[in-house]
């Protein structure tokens, strides 16, 4: 565009938006990498952590911890298979899991204390326990979780590529709090709908790099005017991380990475075409291109799911959900994701983590009614944090392990017990952050990252 030429409009707040703009009131990618100022630390490595969060709880007697000598109001409808490791067994309806047991370990002995959803998920996540519990499941985290203060340590990297993503959303219960908006992970949408596009980084019809370049004077002389009122100096340093939007706006390179059709198919079809293997492929490429944290949304398969997580209180989830939707598919998507990792040499850098808030009761609850299912009476499982299990691969760790030990109904650790604090510091220990580091809270006091914990010695 010429210099003095004026830029045609009008402009909508949409079209500043899509165009990874500042808006007042908005979030957007231009937010997510503002404020990560240099520390002047050494160049972080290029370790990736891949968490396929399984918000609702998955029951560890449905999956890794499984009680086949229980009493059936225990044991559950399901049988444990062997696997490639000797004395390792799980569900039945993870058969290539199994095949490849030796890749991977599994922690059967995570435990804490909080039974609501939100406030598991917020001590899972940020490795700090909720002061005031809320059995509604409806607290909001007071503290970042730990994809925020991996980028807020790793710092801002050269290529734009945001240090923290979700596939495709966020765990909707943690705010970046007093690291800041722009700590927020950068949230893809769904790699599985048909003309996927990731967020803000495709540009609407029309708009060419002369538009682009006028959207960015125009955001620049909005700038200005915010400036002039902003009195705490939180807009310091904000035109760095514009351009770096911008650069990853208009980045062939950068835009190739959220690019699925760039696989070949016979891969896609070995992930699955389904969401949770798309969001495990697209996973797979950010990490591999250096993102230092990828949490994959891994609620229900679908949204036209009756069942929305995997929150097994009671209905026929032991016939419908589990065993003809659920299992085989994150089966599917997880084993190819610990396979493509290994078949890349990607397996030492980048560490696979799935797991969820809490476990379920050991005991099955009989219901005798069901919203929407007519029948029953069904049996299902109520929150457990007591005992509950966790699969982690890859990262240079020890694989085909078994940490940890229940008692005989699953009830609580009797062996090696591990809290969320002790999985966290191992996730941090591979991504080269100090867990002892602290960063301000809002009034300045320096908060850890874990005050707590240390990384699995039985997987070192």
């Amino acid at each position: 565009m010429a210099p003095g030429s004026r830029c045609s409009g009008p402009i909508s707040r949409r079209t500043l938006l899509r165009a990874g703009a500042l808006a007042l009131g908005g979030v957007t990618l231009a937010d997510i990498l503002a404020a990560r100022s240099a520390t002047g630390q050494k160049p972080a490595p290029e370790t990736s952590v891949i968490l396929f969060w399984m918000w609702g709880g998955p029951s560890q007697l449905e999956t890794y911890d499984m009680k086949p000598s229980a009493p059936s109001e225990y044991r559950g409808p399901f049988d444990p298979i062997a696997t490639a490791v000797p004395g390792m067994e799980m569900v039945e309806h993870f058969p290539r899991q199994a095949k490849i047991a030796s890749h991977l370990s599994l922690v059967r002995s995570l435990h804490h204390t909080m039974s609501a959803h939100n406030d598991g998920s917020i001590e899972v996540l940020t490795g700090k326990t909720p002061a005031k519990p809320d059995p509604t499941s409806t607290a909001r985290s007071e503290h970042p979780d730990f994809g925020m203060l991996a980028a807020r340590m790793r710092g801002r990297r050269q290529d734009g590529l945001p240090q923290y993503i979700a596939v495709h959303r966020a765990p909707f219960m943690i705010s970046p709090s007093y690291l800041g908006l722009g700590y927020r992970a950068y949230e893809t949408g769904d790699p599985s709908e048909k003309g996927f596009a990731p967020k803000n980084l495709k540009l609407t019809a029309g708009i060419d790099e002369p538009r682009l370049e006028c959207r960015r004077t125009l955001l620049s002389q909005l700038d200005q005017m915010r400036r002039g009122l902003d009195l705490a100096g939180s807009m310091e340093g904000l035109d760095a991380f514009r351009r770096d939007a911008f650069h990853l706006l208009a980045s062939p390179e950068m835009a190739s990475a959220f690019d699925l059709s760039r696989e070949d198919e016979k891969l896609r079809d070995r992930y699955g075409r389904h969401r949770w293997g798309q969001n495990c492929l697209l996973a797979r490429r950010l990490a591999e291109r250096g993102a230092a944290v990828v949490n994959i949304d891994a609620t229900a398969p679908s949204d036209e799911s009756a069942y929305f997580s995997w929150d097994d209180h009671a209905g026929p989830f032991h016939l419908v959900h589990a065993n003809l939707e659920r299992f085989p598919q994150y089966d599917q998507a997880i084993a190819t994701l610990i396979e493509d990792l290994r078949e890349r040499g990607l397996d030492r850098r980048i560490l696979v983590v799935a797991v969820g808030e809490f476990g379920r009761t050991p005991r099955l609850t009989r219901r005798a009614s069901f919203p929407g299912k007519p029948g029953g009476p069904w049996l299902g499982r109520d929150h457990w944090p007591s005992a509950f299990s966790a699969l982690i691969a890859g990262g240079g760790l020890r694989m085909g392990e078994v940490v940890g030990q229940t008692n005989s109904r699953s009830e609580y650790p009797t062996h090696d017990p591990v809290t969320p604090q002790d999985l966290l510091a191992t996730i941090y220990r591979h991504l080269g952050i100090p867990a002892t580091a602290t960063v301000p809270d809002f009034k300045g006091r320096p908060v850890p990252l874990l005050a707590e914990g240390h990384p699995i010695a039985a997987l070192l």
